[in-house]
């Protein structure tokens, strides 16, 4: 993989409207996804696992929106990658427990950006998406050829 980039393509968010029955939100999501499978042709999709929020209504709805993401690529037969946050967090800045900023400075320098995505949310999208090609890009050992554990005496 030596000599290949990663380039940001496209970056946004899906913007609903709040007043609009959770229905018509999701049918959005899953519009505006299916749109962008479409125009860009990707044979990936990374998603960021399923976290609890601190108020339950949101982190049901937000595990609905994951669903419709979800669906979307399943019925366009993309690979789909799940990366719990803190996971993705650590691949992208080296500490699990990172902060919004230090994130959006990481996804501005590994990407060669002038500026961090915005906004915020948009993001974290980008670092999932890092995530997975930084996966991707690291060898493969079948698991007779991973080294044995050494144990201490």
């Amino acid at each position: 993989m030596e000599g290949r980039t990663t380039t940001l393509v496209e970056c946004g968010v899906i913007r609903t409207t709040p007043r609009d029955p959770l229905a018509a939100r999701l049918r959005d999501i899953h519009d505006g996804v299916r749109e962008l499978i479409q125009r860009h042709q990707p044979d990936t999709v990374a998603v960021e696992d399923v976290f609890f929020a601190r108020n339950v209504r949101t982190t049901v709805v937000l595990g609905h929106a994951r669903g419709v993401i979800l669906l979307a690529a399943a019925h366009a037969g993309l690979q789909i990658k799940e990366y719990p946050p803190a996971e993705i967090k650590k691949a992208i800045t080296g500490s699990g427990a990172a902060t919004k900023e230090q994130m959006q400075f990481m996804v501005t320098k590994l990407l060669r950006l002038k500026h961090a995505p915005e906004p915020a949310d948009a993001a974290d999208g980008v670092a999932a998406a890092l995530c997975a090609c930084m996966a991707t890009s690291l060898p493969a050992f079948p698991s007779s050829a991973r080294p044995a554990s050494r144990k201490r005496a």
